[in-house]
């Protein structure tokens, strides 16, 4: 019961590295996933980008760690766009920045010194619309990530996929909600299985289970726990309202021309994440959530969960704000929330991380060219 918790620094978007690791030690936490996003990503929410991905060298990861050990701070790096999906021409994009990110991974140690890469998947609404269509996006995946993985396995890195559905990465005038290939347990299942490696493996956050209706403790129950090597801490507030009164709970909220919603007295989608009826939160601010936090703790110290906990503050409380005061509190407020379950007693400091992180190992790691798709497939 010692483990390590992080903060995401999508939260800190204008901040630099530098900034935000002072901002860390303000709220006592023990590491950073260090958000990579491409500079000229099509998406616009909860992006950051806080390393130089396009000038990263050996000389950059030696700086990198020496810092980090100077700071007493693990790391781990990340970007979550569409790789299956969308436009053509940005998933290639999309695909070559994940490599990109793999690379930078290994010239900082990767496995050997638990430096991941956190992605998405994506889905390809293309495909699913088809007959068969879910099937389908799976072989899609497949097709793509096979060379990624091997690329990562040989290398050294694994890659790590987060569960969130993504239900507004569509516009609300969109049937279908589900944008995230690895947005279910059984997904993620059979993904490991069409790709046995060890190379890639899942970061698990509760929330989006939560508004999906399912009980995450359940989830970790029926899950392989040697794949998952985080845990992102995201809090969901279900809200009460009529929109499940009318439209059930097999569909999301869809959207019809608005004068004939009003007419018929209709609830409708107001804009892409408005489908479901939930509340983005941090545990322990401002009030209650849906999930039981010391249950679900309590449920991962009870499977041997020992990796690190990130916090990703994306809550209309904190970071939606835009108040760097209610940010750092949302924060704080989460980290303490865990702290009882996930720490231990310290004398005179209360619940405290017993520092036990191993140091980086700066030696330089011989660089290696960076790769595109092209050169993969």
């Amino acid at each position: 019961m010692n483990n390590q918790i992080w903060l995401m620094t999508s939260a800190f978007k204008s901040y630099s590295l530098d900034e935000i690791i002072v901002k860390a030690k303000e709220i006592k936490v023990q590491g950073l996933e260090i958000c990579v996003f491409p500079n000229d990503g099509t998406r616009t929410d909860f992006v950051a980008t806080h390393l130089d991905y396009d000038h990263f060298g050996p000389d950059q990861a030696k700086r990198l760690l020496e810092q980090f050990n100077r700071e007493k701070l693990s790391f781990s790096i990340g970007a979550y766009e569409n790789l299956i999906g969308g436009d053509p021409v940005e998933r290639v994009k999309n695909q070559n920045h994940l490599l990109k990110l793999i690379r930078i991974a290994h010239l900082c140690g990767g496995d050997q010194q638990d430096i991941k890469v956190g992605t998405f998947v994506g889905y390809n609404d293309e495909l699913g619309i088809q007959d068969n269509g879910f099937e389908k996006n799976l072989y899609e995946y497949q097709r793509i990530f096979a060379p990624i993985i091997k690329y990562a396995e040989d290398l050294g890195v694994t890659i790590i996929y987060e569960n969130c559905p993504m239900e507004g990465w569509r516009p609300k005038t969109w049937p279908m909600t589900y944008n995230n290939l690895p947005g279910t347990l059984a997904a993620r299942k059979l993904m490991y299985t069409l790709i046995p490696s060890r190379a890639h493996g899942e970061t698990y956050d509760p929330s989006h289970d939560i508004w999906q209706k399912n009980n995450p403790m359940e989830v970790i129950r029926a899950t392989d726990m040697s794949r998952v090597h985080r845990v992102h801490v995201n809090a969901i507030r279900n809200l009460k309202n009529q929109s499940s009164i009318y439209w059930g709970g097999m569909f999301p909220k869809q959207y019809v021309d608005p004068a004939l919603a009003e007419k018929a007295g209709v609830p409708i989608a107001q804009h892409e994440w408005d489908r479901y009826a939930y509340e983005a939160m941090m545990p322990g601010f401002g009030g209650y959530d849906s999930l039981d936090w010391r249950d679900f703790l309590e449920t991962l110290m009870d499977v041997g969960f020992n990796k690190p906990f990130v916090i990703e503050n994306e809550a209309v409380n904190s970071t939606h704000t835009g108040n760097i005061g209610a940010v750092m509190q949302g924060f704080q407020a989460a980290t303490l929330c865990m702290a009882p379950i996930v720490w231990s007693l310290k004398e005179n400091e209360g619940y405290a991380y017993q520092d036990k992180r191993p140091e980086y190992t700066t030696e330089t790691v011989k660089d290696i060219p960076v790769v595109t798709m092209k050169e993969l497939i």
